[in-house]
């Protein structure tokens, strides 16, 4: 079989200001390759796409299909992602033109397999953990390509071009696509039901995780995940729980809301102590994988150790958008009852300890939650009422269909009442759109709350919203950012 990439053919991008995509096209123009791409929504991430010599068309239409083709001898090669629908029109024309077309997940595989590579798959912490391996690798003069889903603090970008020997990817199992990789080394965080709209079962998922597992050279897995354990064999374990039977452990000897102290060990046997500025055992052990797995690319603890304590999470994991009118205005991407649960965890855990890697520690704890998706929110919904109710005040955001049909009975208003239903005392409100859920935060927090906004949906706008709200509450004003009273 020819290779995916030919340096000659030039690529085109149909939606490529998307996460996935945006990483991909901006690795390959650095590369040299000629690259295109077209999306309707003009933003900072098309712009940096520009400057790195992408040519970006704003209009998906059949012109734009006449635009790529003209000026050049070779056909392009057409990149789709799972969100382009068969009647884009762009991709219509393309293909009536008989143009060869891929997936996002061609090329990704082309990259990943044709270098020494690191694929991070799981359920939960992918982003996460493959943002830290490939930071501390930056950070250790390693000059990793990087292919993450999620915003790279460190980068200021989800994609980095890097000189350096290895290439850091985020391997997502939510369309299968993932056994298309064989990486050098594989991480795998946890196991967990997830994506019902591609996955019948449990079984199924684990059966994908298998193949990607199958074609790792080496495998690194979390022994803390009793599916891991009991249906993986890997070349090496990670805990966070245990010294024994690992390659790798950290345990904590002090966790804190604005982190963890911890004594890091290799084969049983103490190395070294680190600290972690992220807070929260999930992102210990996140930590710890990402650890281990430049310890299995010859970075040393001491150069690790020191690289650690400036590590920075993705965008969207507990992301601080500032203080609004004396609430803490917090953005995290959890829409898993498991990552829900984690998350309210670590805010708990500021709020209880009076330490918090904000700007103050929290007083009080308000959870603002979108379910996402039908399939998701029917398959878990008691799941995720039982995360909620360690918030002190729980706000539900209108469901994200994320393209879904609706199910019958599956509605934001029941997930409420199963919260109520579980813990009768805590306040639980509904929103029937986004600029109600807006005024019920304005009315229903307090000065010195964390307001958490959580899901995979556009909850992440309520920042942007109260602003709307409160602006036009109080004519000529805007969003006050504010210092808290001691």
């Amino acid at each position: 079989m020819a290779p995916l990439l030919d340096r000659h053919q030039p690529l085109h991008f149909i939606g490529v200001g998307g996460i996935g995509m945006s990483a991909l096209a901006g690795i390959l123009a650095e590369r040299g390759y000629g690259v295109s791409g077209s999306d309707p929504r003009d933003n900072a991430v098309l712009d940096r796409l520009r400057r790195l010599g992408v040519r970006v068309f704003l209009e998906q239409s059949a012109s734009t299909v006449a635009a790529i083709r003209s000026g050049t001898s070779v056909a392009p090669l057409v990149v789709i992602s799972s969100a382009v629908p068969d009647t884009n029109p762009e991709l219509v024309e393309a293909r009536r033109q008989g143009l060869a077309i891929c997936h996002r997940s061609d090329v990704l595989a082309a990259l990943i397999n044709g270098q020494a590579s690191i694929a991070v798959a799981g359920s939960h912490g992918k982003t996460t953990t493959s943002t830290l391996i490939a930071t501390l690798l930056a950070a250790t003069q390693h000059d990793p390509t990087a292919v993450i889903g999620g915003i790279v603090p460190a980068f200021g970008s989800n994609g980095r071009h890097g000189e350096g020997r290895l290439l850091v990817a985020e391997a997502d199992e939510s369309d299968g696509s993932l056994v298309k990789f064989r990486s050098s080394l594989g991480v795998l965080t946890n196991v967990e039901l997830d994506h019902t709209d591609h996955y019948p079962d449990l079984e199924a998922l684990i059966t994908t995780l298998q193949r990607f597992a199958g074609n790792s050279e080496r495998l690194l897995a979390n022994r803390d995940c009793p599916i891991l354990r009991e249906r993986f064999k890997p070349a090496h374990w990670w805990s966070i729980e245990t010294t024994e039977a690992v390659s790798f452990a950290a345990l904590a000897r002090e966790e804190r809301g604005d982190g963890t102290i911890a004594d890091f060990y290799e084969d049983g046997k103490a190395v070294g102590s680190f600290e972690l500025p992220l807070p929260g055992r999930h992102n210990l052990s996140n930590a710890v994988a990402a650890m281990a797995a430049c310890r299995l690319e010859g970075v040393s603890f001491a150069e690790l150790r020191q690289a650690v304590a400036n590590l920075q999470t993705p965008g969207r994991r507990f992301d601080f958008r500032g203080l609004w009118e004396g609430r803490l205005v917090v953005d995290d991407y959890a829409h898993h009852p498991s990552e829900v649960a984690a998350t309210l965890a670590m805010a708990r855990l500021m709020v209880e300890s009076g330490r918090s890697s904000l700007p103050v520690p929290p007083r009080r704890l308000v959870a603002v939650f979108q379910p996402h998706r039908y399939s998701r929110t029917a398959q878990f919904l008691e799941g995720f009422a039982a995360a909620l109710t360690q918030a002190d005040s729980v706000l539900i955001a209108p469901l994200y269909a994320a393209g879904e049909a609706p199910i019958p009975g599956v509605t934001s208003a029941a997930m409420a009442q199963a919260v109520r239903e579980l813990a009768p005392g805590l306040p639980v409100l509904v929103a029937d759109s986004l600029e109600e859920l807006a005024s019920q935060v304005a009315v229903a927090s307090r000065e010195g709350d964390l307001v958490l906004a959580m899901g995979a949906g556009d909850v992440n706008s309520l920042w942007d919203r109260l602003g709307q709200w409160q602006q036009a509450a109080e004519p000529g004003t805007t969003a006050r950012a504010t210092p808290l009273a001691a």
